[in-house]
C-alpha cells in the first residue's frame, strides 16, 4: 500500500511536469513551423530561384545561397530538391544528391508540406544534436505556374524552456509533502494487513487464489467444505455433477440442497470416513472426510468423492489401449519377418489370435502369391492363405481352398469401399448367410458370433482380404474396433506387398539365371556327373558350373561364383560362362584359360566402374579341370575358389591340396598354378562353390567337416551324392546360392587305344596307314578305314614335312574315332585353299572335309593335331563340288 501510495504522488508529479513540457514542446513546434515555413517560402520565391533549378549546375548557384539564407534565417537547415527528389543544396555537402528525406511529392504537386521529422542514425547528415526536427517543404514556380522543384527548410525542437525551470520547483516541494503524509498512514495500515494475511503479499494471495480456483474446478474428484453448522462454505463442479447439486448450493444447509437423507447424514456427521462407498443415486461413491480443525482452520469438515464406476471403465479402456498399442508393436516386429507372401500372412493371424479374435483368416488373390500384379476383376476369386485359431468346433473354409465372395457380402463390400466392415451379429448377417448357407449354419453352431474384414492394400492396389472371427466366449466387436483393425490390415498389407514384389523380382532373376545355366549335360564318356543348382531364398547370385566335353577324351569341369547377388551378378554370370566356352574350343590348359578369364574381368570391372559408378565391381572365382579318361589324370587349376574333394572307390575323402591363385578381376599380377591328380577309376570329384559349406552359422572348417561325413560313401551314383550332401549342409532355404558337381571317373579301354612312333621318313606313311587300317579292322570299324587313312595320311606327312620330332600317331575309339598326331613343332596350321597351278596345299582341307571336326591343341613339348570322326560314317567320300562352288564366289 506504502509503494501504490508513493507511486501514486510520483505519477501525479510526473503528470505535472510532463504537461509543463508538453506545453512548452508545442509552443517550440508552434515557433518552429512558423519560422521554417517563413525561411522555405522566402528562399523559394527569391528571384532567380526558378531559373536556378532550370539552369545546367542548379547546385552551383543555389548552395551558397542556401548556406547564406539558413544563417539569416536562423534555421537548421534549407534544402533545395529537383522534381527528382534529389538535393541540390544541404548544409552537409556529403548529403548533395541524394535521396530527398520526406515526404516531398505534394510539393511537387503543388502544395505546402509541413512534417515531423526524427531521423534515424543512417539518415542523420546534419551537425549538431539528434533529435525531432520540423520540416516545412514548399514548391519552387516558374513564371508559367509550373513547379520547377521543392526548397525545404528545418528547426529542430528543443525540450526545455524557461517556463518548466520556473515551475519546477513548486510542484516538487508539493509532491514531497503528500509522499510524507500519505507514508505515514500506510505505514500504519500496512502492520494490521500483514498480520491478518499472515505475511503473503498480495501478488502471492491473488496467484494462490487463481490455482485454487483452477485447480479446485478441474479435478475430476468432488471437494466440499462443511462449515460446523452444516452449511456448505465450498462446493466444486465434479461435486455438483456427482451429488446433483443446484448452483446456488454454497452458503446453504446440506438438508436444504435435495441430498437423500443417507447422503445427507454421512456429510453432517463429524466423523472421519476413509474409502467409503456411499450409494448416491445411481452412482457408488468413494467417500472420504476430514474435519478442518486440526489444519488451524475453525470448525467444520473437507469431504472428497469419487466415483467408482467412472474409475473402472476408465481404467477398462486404459488397459484396452495398452493392449492394443501392444499388439501393434508386436505386429510390426513380428509381421514381415521373411520375404515370403505366405509366410507373412500366417504372420498376421498369428499376431492377432488370441489377442484380438478368436480366428483370423487370410484370403490372398493368385496373382499376389505368385507375386504377380492383381487385377480388380480378380476380387471375387481368391484362395484361402492363412488361417489361426481354426480348431475342429470352429467351421470355416479349410486353408488353400478358393473362395468366392458374393456382391452382398461384407467381404465384398469391403473390397469395393477400401474400408473396414463390421458384421457384430452374424445371427441377422443375411447376405453373409447367403453366400454359403451350410458352412454359416455350422459356424453359428460352433459359437461363432460377429467378424470384422478389411481389405488388404497397399499403393491402391488391393491384395487380398484378413476377416477377424470372435466366439461366443469373447466379446462381439464394436465400431472401436474397425479403426484398429484398419490400422493393423495396413501395416501387413505393407509386408505382403513387399514379399510379392520380392517373389516378382526373385522369380524373375532366378529364370534369368536358370536360363543361363546349363540345361543338360553334353553325352561324354570319361564321366558321370550330376549336379545341383539351389538359388537363395533373398536372391540370385552368380554362382555357375559347366560340364564341356574335349577333343581327345577328356572333358572340363567347371565351377565359379561371381561376387554379390541379383540381376548384375547373374548377368555377368553368364557372360563369364560363355567366355569359358569360348576359351574351351581353344583347347587351353587350365592355367592359361584362368589368365585369359581374369583379363576379361579386370576389364568388365573397368568398363562398369566407368559408366555406372553405382555398381560394384565385378571380381568372381573359377575352379577348372580338365579330366583325361586316357590317363586318368585330372589337371586343375583355381582362382580363389575352394577346392575339390575326391572320393577315393574305397570311400576315403580326401580335400587335395592344389594351389590358389587371386580371385579372378585382380590383374593377373600373379600367376596361375595347376595340380595334377591321379584318380583310379571309380572315384568321385565333386567341386562346389563355397555357399555348401559356410554360412552364418557355421565357419568353413566345419562345413568341410561336414561335406567329408556326407561324401564318405563310394558305392553312391552321383546323383545319390548330390542329394546327400545338399540333405546334410543346407538348410530348407539356403542364404546364398549353391553349385554342386560330382562326377565319378571312367577310364577308357586300354584296348581302344593304339599308339604309334613315327619316323622322319617318307615310307612310313605308308607303313603307318596300313597298320591303321588294320586296327580299325580288329576295333570293327572298317567302314571308316577310307576316310581314316586319308586323314592320317594327310596328318603324318604334314608332321614329316613341317614338325619336328618326336611324332606320334594316336587312335581312340571312344564315342568318336579319334586320330591325334603329335610333333615337336609349335608351329599352327591353317587351312587354305590351293590353286589350280599348286602341287599341295590341299591337305587340311581335305582332313576338314572327311572329318567331323578338327583342331590343334598346343602341349608343352609341341602340339597334337586332332581329328574326330562319327561312328556311323558309311564311309562314303564327301562331294566337294558344292563346297568348291561356295568358295568359288570369294575365289579373288
Amino acid at each position: 500500500m506504502l509503494a501504490l501510495q508513493a507511486l501514486i504522488v510520483v505519477l501525479l508529479v510526473a503528470a505535472a511536469v510532463t504537461a509543463l513540457v508538453l506545453y512548452s514542446q508545442q509552443a517550440a513546434i508552434r515557433q518552429a513551423r512558423s519560422q521554417s515555413l517563413a525561411a522555405a517560402q522566402a528562399f523559394a520565391s527569391a528571384p532567380g530561384t526558378a531559373a536556378a533549378l532550370d539552369s545546367r549546375n542548379p547546385t552551383a548557384v543555389l548552395q551558397p545561397r542556401a548556406v547564406a539564407a539558413q544563417k539569416r534565417t536562423g534555421v537548421d537547415f534549407i534544402v533545395v530538391v529537383n522534381t527528382h527528389g534529389i538535393r541540390l543544396t544541404h548544409p552537409n555537402p556529403t548529403a548533395i544528391g541524394k535521396k530527398f528525406v520526406g515526404n516531398v511529392g505534394p510539393a511537387l504537386a503543388g502544395h505546402v508540406v509541413i512534417e515531423e521529422l526524427t531521423p534515424t542514425p543512417s539518415q542523420v547528415s546534419l551537425p549538431g544534436p539528434r533529435g525531432k526536427s520540423i520540416q516545412v517543404i514548399v514548391p519552387v514556380f516558374r513564371a508559367n505556374g509550373s513547379v520547377a522543384g521543392a526548397v525545404s527548410a528545418g528547426l529542430k525542437v528543443q525540450h526545455a524552456t524557461s517556463l518548466v525551470h520556473q515551475q519546477l520547483p513548486i510542484i516538487l516541494g508539493a509532491g514531497a509533502g503528500v509522499l510524507a503524509a500519505s507514508t505515514t498512514g500506510t505505514v500504519l495500515v500496512a502492520r494490521r494487513l500483514r498480520r491478518q494475511t499472515h505475511g503473503l503479499r498480495p501478488v502471492e494471495m491473488a496467484r494462490m487464489y487463481d490455482h485454487h480456483d483452477a485447480v479446485l474446478h478441474a479435478v475430476r474428484e468432488g471437494v466440499l467444505i462443511i462449515g460446523a453448522d452444516g452449511r456448505l462454505l465450498l462446493v466444486n463442479d465434479e461435486a455438483r455433477r456427482l451429488l446433483d447439486l443446484p448452483k446456488d448450493a454454497e452458503g446453504r444447509d446440506i438438508g436444504d440442497v435435495g441430498l437423500d437423507s443417507g447422503t445427507a447424514r454421512l456429510l453432517r456427521s463429524t466423523e472421519p470416513v476413509t474409502d467409503q462407498a456411499h450409494l448416491a443415486g445411481d452412482r457408488l461413491l468413494a467417500v472420504n472426510k476430514r474435519p478442518v480443525a486440526p489444519y488451524g482452520g475453525q470448525g467444520g469438515s473437507v469431504v472428497t468423492l469419487r466415483d467408482t464406476t467412472e474409475l473402472a471403465a476408465v481404467s477398462g479402456r486404459a488397459a484396452d489401449m495398452r493392449e492394443r498399442l501392444t499388439l501393434l508393436y508386436d505386429a510390426g516386429v513380428k509381421i514381415g519377418t521373411t520375404l515370403d507372401v505366405v509366410r507373412t500372412a500366417e504372420e498376421l493371424t498369428e499376431v492377432t489370435v488370441p489377442q484380438f479374435a478368436d480366428v483370423a483368416v487370410v484370403d490372398l488373390l493368385d496373382a499376389v502369391v505368385q507375386g504377380q500384379e492383381p487385377a480388380p476383376e480378380s476380387w471375387r476369386q481368391m484362395r484361402r492363405t492363412a488361417v489361426s485359431g481354426h480348431q475342429d468346433g470352429v467351421a470355416v473354409n479349410p486353408l488353400g481352398e478358393p473362395v468366392t465372395f458374393a456382391a452382398a457380402t461384407p467381404q465384398m463390400q469391403a473390397l469395393e469401399t477400401g474400408r473396414a466392415q463390421l458384421e457384430a451379429d452374424l445371427g441377422q448377417a443375411q447376405a453373409w448367410q447367403e453366400q454359403d448357407p451350410q458352412l454359416a449354419a455350422r459356424a453359428l453352431a460352433c459359437g461363432l458370433r460377429s467378424l470384422i474384414t478389411v481389405p488388404l492394400q497397399a499403393r491402391g492396389v488391393v491384395l487380398g482380404l484378413v476377416t477377424f472371427w470372435r466366439s461366443a466366449d469373447s466379446p462381439e466387436f464394436e465400431e472401436d474396433d474397425l479403426s484398429f483393425s484398419e490400422e493393423l490390415a495396413a501395416r501387413a498389407a505393407v509386408c505382403i506387398d513387399n514379399a510379392r514384389r520380392f517373389t516378382r523380382e526373385h522369380a524373375m532373376a532366378v529364370t534369368l539365371q536358370r536360363s543361363l545355366l546349363p540345361r543338360g549335360l553334353p553325352e561324354q564318356n570319361a564321366l558321370e556327373v550330376a549336379w545341383r543348382y539351389l538359388p537363395a531364398q533373398e536372391g540370385v547370385g552368380g554362382d555357375w558350373f559347366d560340364v564341356i566335353p574335349l577333343p581327345g577324351a577328356r572333358v572340363a569341369l567347371v565351377v565359379g561364383d561371381v561376387v554379390g547377388h541379383g540381376l548384375h551378378a547373374a548377368a555377368t554370370m553368364g557372360r563369364l560362362r560363355t567366355a569359358v566356352h569360348n576359351l574351351s574350343r581353344l583347347d587351353l590348359s587350365p592355367d592359361e584359360l584362368l589368365s585369359y578369364l581374369d583379363e576379361l574381368v579386370a576389364h568388365l570391372d573397368a568398363d562398369e566402374s566407368g559408366d555406372e559408378a553405382d555398381l560394384d565391381v565385378t571380381g568372381a572365382t573359377c575352379l577348372y579341370a580338365i579330366y583325361d579318361s586316357v590317363s586318368g589324370t585330372c589337371t586343375i587349376a583355381r582362382a580363389g575358389h575352394p577346392g575339390p574333394a575326391v572320393i577315393l572307390p574305397d570311400g576315403t575323402v580326401s580335400f587335395p591340396d592344389t594351389p590358389v591363385s587371386p580371385p579372378l578381376g585382380l590383374g593377373g599380377k600373379l600367376p596361375v598354378e595347376t595340380a595334377t591328380l591321379d584318380l583310379p577309376e571309380g572315384s568321385q570329384l565333386a567341386l562346389f562353390t563355397d555357399g555348401l559349406v559356410v554360412n552364418r552359422d557355421r565357419d568353413l572348417s566345419s562345413g568341410l567337416d561336414i561335406l567329408r561325413d556326407a561324401l564318405a560313401h563310394s558305392h553312391r551314383t552321383p546323383e545319390q551324392t548330390c542329394q546327400t550332401v545338399i540333405d546334410a549342409l543346407l538348410p530348407e532355404h539356403p542364404a546364398d546360392d549353391v553349385a554342386l558337381l560330382v562326377a565319378r571317373t571312367r577310364i577308357l579301354d586300354p584296348t581302344h587305344v593304339r599308339e604309334w612312333d613315327i619316323p622322319s621318313e617318307p615310307e612310313a606313311v605308308c607303313r603307318i596307314r596300313s597298320e591303321a587300317g588294320r586296327q580299325l579292322g580288329a576295333w570293327g570299324l572298317e567302314r571308316l578305314a577310307f576316310t581314316a587313312e586319308l586323314i592320317i595320311s594327310e596328318l603324318v606327312t604334314n608332321a614329316l614335312r613341317y614338325g619336328t620330332q618326336p611324332i606320334r600317331l594316336r587312335l581312340l575309339y571312344d564315342r568318336h574315332l579319334i586320330c591325334e598326331v603329335a610333333d615337336g613343332s609349335s608351329t599352327s596350321p591353317h587351312l587354305r585353299r590351293a590353286a589350280t597351278t599348286d602341287e599341295g596345299g590341299r591337305g587340311l582341307y581335305l582332313v576338314a572335309q572327311f572329318a567331323q571336326r578338327w583342331g590343334t591343341r598346343y602341349t608343352a613339348r609341341g602340339k597334337i593335331i586332332w581329328t574326330e570322326q562319327p561312328l556311323h560314317d558309311d564311309g562314303i567320300t564327301p562331294t566337294l563340288a558344292v563346297d568348291d562352288a561356295l568358295l568359288d564366289q570369294w575365289d579373288d
